[in-house]
């Protein structure tokens, strides 16, 4: 197919994507006989969230499977990847479902996997007391994001029309050096640029962070996986199976911490110390990772509320909320229904 992503899209991530992150992209080999197993491409960037199939992989949990995994620290490459058909799964955050339906990209969002309970922060700067002083100062988000769509709701919700603010379009590591010296107001920050903040810059802190009960509630800040249609379609035996063997992963690093978080943060690149700061087995600060169960009850496929208090189907107000946000930007210009860019049913599937 014909790879068609928004111009705006494309100039709002661009700055993630350089040419070493692109011909320098690590492919990890799988152990095994090839031809006795069925490969899956899985692509992502570097994050203990989306560390779990190494878990299965390391541990054997899906023996009939070969993962071969790439790194490249830009979404959008690796979206682009998953609708050319070099990648059959990708793990993103999971604001860019909508975008995908509308432009026929070829791929579907499966399910949400984790939620950010406590590791995403607004943090303002100490002369700034109340939202009303942010009308016409610099705040710093990753536009297209999870992050936009943060200040944006923050700010509506404090009084503030996002169009009175200037949104300043940075990675989390240059909007927290930005911040630290002085250049801008204000930042949405996940973990550990937010912390670092925090702790580096006098006077600094958060107005919101991801563990409020209007963020758990919602699960709007999280991350989720998508896999091609090709890949859905004509291997839903293997989708299924590797859907069941992230969440196998989940629960295998619930009973080992210790061990599971090591062969997350050596697969990507972490100390143990980082991995567990982020991915926790309960519901404390960190990043919670929804169970099988869980996460088909959030996607409605499932009896019973999810986590949080989150009701079952919550995903599909997900959906809407980012949709309308999307629009409000100017990324989207029409509404596209969450059937049409999901498919929960791999999660009853795995059941």
């Amino acid at each position: 197919m014909n790879l068609h992503i928004p111009k705006l899209i494309l100039k709002q991530f661009s700055h993630l994507l350089t040419f070493t992150a692109l011909f320098c992209a690590l492919v990890v080999g799988t152990i095994g006989s090839v031809s006795a197993k069925d490969k899956v491409r899985v692509g992502h960037f570097t994050w203990p969230g989306y560390g779990f199939l190494y878990v299965a992989q390391e541990k054997n949990l899906s023996p009939d499977i070969d993962f071969e995994f790439t790194i490249i620290e830009d979404p959008i490459q690796l979206f682009s990847l998953l609708s050319s058909g070099q990648l059959d799964v990708v793990f993103s955050t999971v604001e860019f479902g909508p975008i995908a339906t509308a432009e026929d990209m070829g791929f579907k969002l499966i399910t949400f996997t984790n939620l950010s309970n406590g590791t995403d922060n607004i943090v303002v700067r100490s002369d700034i007391k109340e939202a009303s002083d942010l009308i016409g100062q610099q705040i710093a988000v990753l536009e297209g994001g999870l992050s936009q769509m943060m200040v944006a709701i923050w700010l509506e919700q404090n009084g503030v029309n996002v169009d009175d603010v200037q949104m300043v379009n940075l990675v989390a590591g240059d909007a927290a050096a930005a911040m630290t010296s002085g250049q801008i107001a204000a930042a949405e920050l996940w973990d550990p640029f937010g912390a670092q903040v925090l702790a580096d810059l006098p006077g600094a802190r958060s107005v919101s962070n991801s563990r409020e009960e209007f963020w758990t509630k919602t699960g709007l800040i999280g991350d989720a996986f998508f896999m091609s249609d090709t890949f859905t379609m004509k291997n839903r035996d293997v989708a299924v199976k590797t859907t069941k063997a992230i969440f196998d992963g989940v629960e295998y690093w619930r009973e080992n911490p210790v061990e599971a978080g090591k062969i997350i943060g050596d697969a990507i690149g972490f100390s143990e110390e980082d991995v567990a700061s982020i991915l926790v087995p309960t519901e404390d600060n960190g990043i919670y990772m929804y169970s099988l169960e869980e996460a088909a009850r959030f996607c409605g496929v499932h009896p019973g509320e999810a986590p949080f208090g989150q009701p079952n189907g919550q995903a599909e107000a997900n959906w809407n909320t980012t949709n309308d946000w999307w629009i409000k930007f100017g990324f989207m210009t029409k509404k596209v229904d969450f059937k049409d860019g999901t498919d929960c049913a791999l999660l009853k599937e795995s059941l």
